[in-house]
């Protein structure tokens, strides 16, 4: 099976597939591999978006959970954790916003892994967690709101 320059060396095929689209040259388009980029690059922001969710659900439970640790407040690196989760979900949506839409569908698919992971790094048992989300979207994503 011959290589093609998609096989060879992807990145001059993308500046390739560029150029012939911005003259206009669509017949000499690689299609198959384009459509497959293309849907490749959705779901790479869709991946993207559900990891963060996780990671962020997963503080923001731990956070409320088990608010003290050896008679201590929680680690500062879970505040900086959340508030970079929620960052980096506010630039996927800056990128994507009709993404957004789908974020109670994705919050549902990801807090119970959530849990399990937040149980799993508090030795906290899984059931201590409601089992479905009780934060709202606007708590999620809001920069400054912690629980508890």
């Amino acid at each position: 099976m011959p290589q093609t320059l998609y096989d060879t060396d992807f990145y001059r095929w993308t500046q390739q597939q560029a150029a012939l689209l911005q003259a206009e040259e669509f017949e000499e388009l690689d299609l198959p591999n384009l459509i497959e980029e293309i849907e490749a690059m959705g779901r790479r922001d869709r991946r993207e978006l559900t990891n963060r969710l996780l990671v962020l659900l997963m503080h923001l439970l731990k956070w409320g959970y088990q608010p003290n640790i050896h008679g201590h407040a929680q680690p500062k690196s879970w505040r900086n954790t959340i508030r970079t989760q929620r960052n980096r979900i506010e630039i996927v949506l800056m990128d994507s916003p009709s993404l957004r839409r789908e974020l109670p569908t994705y919050i549902a698919y990801v807090y119970p892994r959530a849990c399990k992971g937040a149980s799993e790094e508090t030795g906290l048992p899984v059931a201590i967690f409601p089992a479905t989300c009780l934060y709202t979207l606007e708590q999620i994503l809001d920069l400054d709101w912690l629980p508890g």
